[in-house]
């Protein structure tokens, strides 16, 4: 930050001058005192855990109670306050809740303001920020919320005039009665609303959505989007209270590695440089817990960072010391070339394959990769009078709450975590590890608030990072070319490493990512899932299995019209079949992404939709030039339907360049389509960056890449020069909604080779393709 920024940001959980964005909770009650009406929707009480979770037969998420969750406080000067119960990250979450609650209670948008929720599950529910399911699980009781405040309002209004409740209605901001002209601002209504009672759920009146406002609608822009352009909004990076301490950490180099020897002799010797704090290495498996290792405190971070730099340590790297990536890809495919545990299996395989006319195989390497948000992970903490309070860009607030209690032996709570904004988070930001480092380090200085940084290579060398995969299809087909035989194996170190020792098969959700839930109409078939050893962390990453999943599908079946002689849409469609409704539990799909699949299907139908929408929009079947080609891919992810249709050029020394991208989605009904069409874009942009040049390797246990040189992001001149979003609209607000989040990323990647292999002939079975046109 700036020191002009320095001067006027607000202390963390307080309000920037002139802001909307940054309204603590301490606040809002204190600010909106007596006469406020604050209304809350349910949350989950411990007894409901174990429930299974998705929507129930009255739209509401399964195992929902009416207790206070997600708050609506309307003040008197008529200030409507909504609180966010999920991180913002950039996906305008903090906007698209304030809208639908706004648009049920007839707010006027100009008077909504936001509040973050702290981590509390107990109060707030569960605040995961994962899986694309923010909207998803919460349209319905947010619809409800407003709605209820509404009827709250209008009702006493009635009672003020004493008019019947069905005489007087809501509109912008105001309750009017239209026999006698009379209105009275919500402000004014608020503290008789106060005390009646809240409405029952089944007697709420929803709006008609040919009568929404917000939902549905483009213009409202983000609401924190001024204190983000001007340098106001607080990420965890900028946090920081009166006598805050710095910190960064040495971490062993080797996943399950710990200090063997450290002096600190020399660090502490730099200037600014207050205390050397060793770390206790994590049992193994780690589930969040730091990796261990050497903290320095200091004034500020450069004096932390010089100091790191000063240790001598001797490092036992421990069990995982040898692993390197050529080998493990080897082992994997070794694994892949082999029978594996079978977790679909429909029809006979082996004999259809037996009979075939041609029979197609091959295999596909995805690597590992490393989320790298552009605010690498960061965290604020600080124990006083046997409290503690942490700030950070965190996106699972209540299991950081949680982990930072049981390490610092605290009573869960005394421990507060307040939620920042996110500078990007891609799953990295689930896992709070750098939070509880930030706590330690507190602690050891006595309570003093400490502010710890993670380093672009710290993120790199010590992540969480999305699995290796090696994909391994086979295909038998008839004297026409049409698959009468499919096999799929999938090798890969499952996230399950993460939280059990040594699982070596992949969990359902995994299993459940474009693996055996593919809906294609071939009467054989069968996915099977090898053994694979797990050796550095495992974590999520934005749309998690579906990645390799996809690509390795994908680009099967247009390895498959290209067998055939057919053309590659042409021949995806006919894969998919005829529109129809499958049950995924039918396909062995039992988490079907968390939701009923009753009320989530999978819809063929929609799936075509997609495929047909973004190849009408790149002009499929056009000529287009010599080095050019055209590919196309589609996937079901998070209950939505995307299709990606790429257009790239390869000049004359293998240089690779994207002139345009069409991308389609089917999400269901959307809430904020303008978000819907920046997270569709961002998921081109992040997609083509892991067609091209993102690769985490492994050598001798340690990761090769250091920063964004050698971990090459897209950039502005990589990305597609061109990227079109075709939203496919549905006004049915009675349907449940998908997930937008992470759906656009798995078609980017495999649409990419397949437009390479139609441009040079080249096929691409492994990413990223890199070099691979140069040869």
């Amino acid at each position: 930050m700036s020191a002009r920024h320095r001067r006027h940001a607000p202390a963390p959980g307080g309000a920037a001058p002139e802001s909307i964005a940054n309204v603590s909770r301490r606040g809002l009650l204190a600010g909106i005192g007596a006469g406020a009406l604050v209304l809350a929707v349910g949350v989950p009480t411990a007894a409901d855990a174990q429930q299974p979770k998705g929507f129930g037969r009255d739209g509401m998420p399964n195992g929902w109670r009416d207790d206070p969750k997600v708050f609506i406080a309307i003040a008197p000067d008529g200030t409507v306050t909504v609180t966010c119960h999920r991180a913002e990250m950039g996906q305008g979450v903090r906007t698209s809740i304030p809208m639908v609650v706004a648009d049920e209670l007839e707010a006027d948008w100009s008077k909504v303001r936001v509040a973050q929720a702290w981590g509390d599950e107990g109060r707030f529910g569960n605040q995961d920020t994962d899986g694309s399911r923010s909207l998803r699980h919460f349209f319905i009781p947010m619809r409800n919320a407003g709605a209820a405040a509404r009827t709250m309002l209008e009702q006493a209004a009635a009672n003020q005039w004493r008019v019947p409740v069905a005489e007087v209605r809501a509109a912008n901001h105001n309750v009017i009665h239209a026999a006698s002209g009379r209105m009275l601002g919500y402000g004014e209504l608020a503290r008789a609303a106060a005390e009646l009672p809240v409405p029952a759920r089944e007697t709420l009146r929803l709006k008609d959505p040919s009568a929404f406002r917000y939902i549905g609608k483009e213009g409202t822009g983000l609401i924190d989007n001024r204190d983000i352009t001007t340098g106001k909004a607080i990420y965890g990076i900028d946090a920081r209270v009166d006598g805050t301490l710095y910190a960064v950490v040495a971490r062993p180099p080797v996943f399950g590695g710990k200090v063997k020897s450290v002096d600190s002799a020399e660090a502490l010797k730099v200037p600014g440089v207050l205390k050397v704090v060793n770390i206790d290495p994590p049992a193994i498996p780690s589930e969040f817990q730091p990796l261990g290792g050497v903290a320095v405190v200091a004034r500020n971070t450069y004096a932390a960072m010089k100091g790191r730099d000063a240790l001598k340590i001797e490092w036992d790297d421990g069990p995982n010391a040898s692993y390197s990536s050529d080998a493990y890809r080897a082992s994997l495919e070794q694994s892949a070339r082999k029978p594996g545990k079978v977790v679909r299996n429909e029809g006979d395989v082996d004999r259809a394959m037996a009979g075939a006319a041609k029979k197609v195989e091959a295999e596909y390497y995805i690597p590992h990769l490393a989320q790298s948000p552009l605010e690498p992970p960061a965290a604020l903490v600080r124990i006083a009078n046997g409290q503690c309070e942490a700030w950070s860009c965190v996106q699972s607030p209540q299991i950081t709450r949680t982990r930072l209690a049981e390490r610092l032996g605290m009573p869960e709570d005394k421990v507060k975590v307040n939620v920042t904004l996110l500078g990007g988070g891609f799953g990295r930001k689930s896992k709070p590890d750098f939070v509880i480092e930030a706590g330690l380090c507190s602690k050891a200085m006595d309570g003093a608030p400490v502010k710890l940084t993670w380093t672009r290579e710290d993120d790199l060398h010590n992540g969480f990072y999305h699995t290796v995969s090696v994909e391994r299809l086979e295909a038998g087909l008839d004297a026409s070319g049409k698959p009468v035989a499919w096999l799929h194996r999938s090798a890969a170190p499952t996230i399950g490493s993460t939280f059990v020792a040594d699982p070596k098969h992949a969990t359902p959700f995994e299993l459940g990512m474009g693996l055996v839930n593919t809906p294609f109409a071939i009467p054989n078939i069968r996915a099977e899932n090898p053994e694979a050893a797990t050796h550095t962390r495992i974590g999520w990453f934005r749309s998690v299995s579906n990645i390799p999943h996809a690509f390795a599908v994908q680009s099967f079946v247009a390895e498959l019209a290209h067998a055939a002689g057919r053309d590659p849409k042409d021949y995806l469609l006919e894969l998919i079949g005829p529109p129809r409704v499958v049950d995924p539990t039918d396909l062995g799909d039992v988490w079907n992404h968390g939701e009923d699949p009753k009320l989530y299907p999978i819809d063929t139908g929609r799936l075509r939709r997609v495929i047909e929408t973004a190849a009408a929009g790149i002009g499929w079947g056009k000529q287009v030039g010599q080095n050019r080609g055209l590919g196309i891919a589609g996937h079901y992810s998070f209950v939505s339907y995307v299709a990606v249709a790429a257009e790239v050029e390869v000049d004359g020394r293998g240089q690779l360049s994207i002139p345009r991208v069409d991308i389609a989605v089917d999400c269901g009904p959307m809430v904020n389509p303008e978000r819907v069409r920046s997270q569709m874009e961002g998921a081109v942009v992040m997609g083509a960056g892991l067609a091209t040049s993102a690769e985490i390797s492994f050598k001798n246990g340690r990761v090769e890449q250091n920063n964004f040189d050698a971990y090459e992001l897209t950039r502005i001149d990589t990305a597609p020069r061109e990227i079109r979003v075709h939203l496919l609209p549905s006004n049915d607000y009675g349907r449940p909604l998908g997930g937008v989040g992470e759906p656009g990323l798995p078609p980017v990647a495999p649409a990419i080779a397949n437009a390479v292999f139609a441009a040079t002939g080249k096929r691409i079975r492994q990413l990223p393709i890199r070099d691979q046109l140069t040869s």
